[in-house]
């Protein structure tokens, strides 16, 4: 198995140039990691991996922060929703985005009504280790996050018509 694991990581190395493995590593990247971190992920020099690292950053794909005196980066999660946001309005109709979000509320409102609770937060209160509802409230998260990106599709839609009209 580690000679197959080797020879894909040898494909990629000569597929790509350091800085698309270094952007792919960090826009997959969803907690903060240090240049030394993304550069083994990345197969590329820690220095090679720093300088791209900036351009990245400066480019918006990721953000940084200090945990003492070293850099940490990871993806920056406002232009993944911007680029999804944009993908929805340019790939769905109108009426798709208009069903997919009454699908959502619906999805939603089973929610509030199975756990008598108003969100996650305050259903989590309520369930104990093991309980199968954990599963749920992930579920409920990430459609309340799928909602909120959907209803913003068609926003930018509305706006982009109004501007063309």
């Amino acid at each position: 198995m580690a000679d197959i694991n080797e020879w894909v990581k040898e494909e990629w190395k000569q597929t790509t140039t350091a800085r698309e493995r270094i952007k792919e590593v960090l826009v997959e990247t969803t907690e903060y990691m240090s240049a030394a971190g993304i550069a083994e992920r990345a197969l590329t020099s820690e220095p090679t991996t720093r300088k791209y690292l900036e351009e990245l950053v400066d480019d918006g794909f990721g953000v940084t922060a200090q945990d003492g005196r070293t850099t940490t980066y990871k993806r920056h999660e406002g232009r993944l929703i911007d680029e999804r946001i944009e993908e929805l309005r340019t790939t769905c109709t109108q009426q798709e985005l208009i069903d997919g979000i009454r699908g959502m509320k619906e999805t939603l409102e089973a929610f509030r009504e199975t756990y008598d609770a108003d969100g996650p937060e305050e259903a989590v209160m309520e369930l104990a280790a093991g309980d199968e509802g954990w599963a749920d409230i992930g579920r409920w998260r990430g459609t309340r996050r799928n909602l909120a990106i959907a209803q913003a599709a068609l926003q930018v839609d509305e706006a982009h018509r109004l501007a063309e009209a």
